[in-house]
């Protein structure tokens, strides 16, 4: 028989440990995959001169890790639901260490994008765990505090991923950003399996066609977001592999609706806190990835900054991701979601207006210093407030599908507005100059502007907070 929670008894005392014990092991987890996907930008130069790598290598050293965990995210959820979530989590954090391991071994430029292709896959089979372990320990009355303390953790990448990798780049040397998850990965395993109690989803067997649908349509969807820029969005290369994912989408769609059991059940998205919060955290990615991965260039190939100095930078502006969403966490519950994510996402939206007007080669950091504060403090206010619409609006048997299909928007939505930044950098500026940058990068500013518009009005749809379970 399958459970979501362990029927062993447990004093109050011993219940609330357990669930410290959960949400630091799974906010830690977190952070190390999302560190990584941001700790390789200010380490390109460095791998490019050690190992002899070329631009389109280089690019497939964050494209890889990337694609891979976007294809893999709805089957790790699947997998966890089906074999046990604190078995898959294990099982995901220990790839991701071992890819960490090969990633800094590395001889060549090929075994280290290999290993970044591993990386993507174990960090896939973590995100969407950590959701979904999270939730099966705390209440519905509980878990947007706990999300909040969950997204600060987390949230630390965000300033900490440019500045270590600034720091080790120039301290020590590049495979050290790949080390430093070896220790952690090490000791995740260990707590998880001693202080995790298991939990499963409710299906007896994995809707395997599922499964294939929906890593062909990611696939297919990212490799031409992926591809876009260079190649050409009217390129047959791009057009090819989009319109084949969506197909695959529409496809897998049209499968659940009549699959005996559904990997993502089309019912959860009757629910409009739980089809807008998914739709938010598409637009509040996009705008946020896009905007992080423009203004770390900013700060170098605009103003002059080398990488430990542009990882300082940024520090203000992530530092608010250490702070913000355990406040707004707590205050969620009394509110809802939808004030702090119109609220988060229109601030948000409203710096990088203020950053556009004012970016130029010629200005001095704190032009932008409290635009940076304001733009990382909405975004901050946003992520718990989307997590807790999705995961509190879904019984606790598909916390599991709930957190696929969140972990999956979130990364399609980051894709998505990489892609669609640099297309607003290409048309308007280049990297000819700091002049021409610039040009670029107010044009990539006001996209992101323009994304997070287009969330507040997805969060703007999400009810008012029903009457606590």
């Amino acid at each position: 028989m399958r459970t979501t929670t362990s029927p062993t008894p447990v004093t109050p005392a011993a219940g609330r440990a357990r669930r410290r014990w959960v949400l630091a092991i799974t906010a830690v987890a977190s952070m190390m995959v999302v560190l990584d996907s941001l700790v390789v930008a200010t380490a390109l130069t460095a791998i490019r001169t050690d190992l002899g790598a070329s631009v389109a290598e280089l690019e497939w050293t964050v494209n890889a890790y990337g694609l891979s965990f976007a294809v893999l995210l709805m089957t790790a959820a699947a997998a966890g639901d089906r074999w046990g979530r604190r078995r898959v989590f294990v099982a995901g954090v220990t790839l991701f260490t071992l890819a960490s391991l090969i990633c800094a071994v590395a001889p060549g430029v090929e075994v280290l994008i290999a290993g970044r292709v591993l990386q993507g896959a174990g960090a896939a089979f973590v995100m969407p765990l950590t959701l979904a372990l999270l939730g099966a320990a705390f209440p519905p009355a509980e878990r947007p505090k706990a999300l909040g303390v969950f997204a600060s953790v987390s949230g630390v990448a965000v300033p900490l991923g440019p500045l270590l990798g600034g720091a080790v780049v120039e301290g020590i040397s590049w495979p050290w950003i790949f080390w430093i998850n070896v220790p952690v990965g090490v000791a995740l395993v260990g707590f998880a399996l001693t202080r995790i109690e298991e939990s499963r989803g409710p299906d007896p067997a994995l809707d395997v066609r599922g499964l294939v649908l929906a890593g062909a349509g990611s696939f297919g969807v990212v490799w031409g977001l992926v591809q876009g820029n260079a190649a050409g969005w009217t390129s047959l290369a791009v057009l090819g592999p989009l319109v084949a994912g969506l197909v695959a989408i529409g496809a897998f769609v049209a499968w659940q609706r009549r699959a005996a059991h559904p990997m993502l059940p089309l019912h959860l998205f009757r629910s409009r806190r739980f089809a807008a919060g998914n739709a938010v955290i598409f637009f509040h990615w996009a705008s946020a990835l896009g905007a992080v991965f423009f203004m770390a260039q900013f700060l170098q190939d605009g103003l002059g900054y080398g990488p430990l100095a542009a990882g300082l930078g940024l520090a203000p502006w992530g530092l608010t991701t250490a702070v913000v969403p355990q406040v707004a966490g707590r205050l969620v519950g009394r509110f809802g979601e939808r004030p702090f994510i119109v609220a988060g996402l229109g601030l948000h939206g409203l710096a990088m207006l203020w950053i556009a007007l004012v970016a130029g080669p010629s200005i001095g950091y704190w032009a932008i210093a409290a635009p940076l504060v304001l733009s990382g403090t909405g975004i901050a206010m946003c992520l718990p407030a989307a997590q807790s619409a999705v995961l509190t609006s879904v019984e606790p048997r598909f916390l599991g599908k709930a957190s696929g299909a969140f972990s999956s928007m979130r990364q399609l939505g980051g894709a998505f507005g990489v892609a669609i930044l640099v297309a607003g950098f290409s048309l308007a500026g280049s990297y000819t100059s700091r002049e021409a940058f610039s040009a670029g990068f107010t044009a990539a500013a006001v996209v992101s502007a323009v994304l997070a518009a287009a969330g507040a009005l997805a969060g703007s749809l999400i009810p008012r907070r029903e009457p606590k379970e």
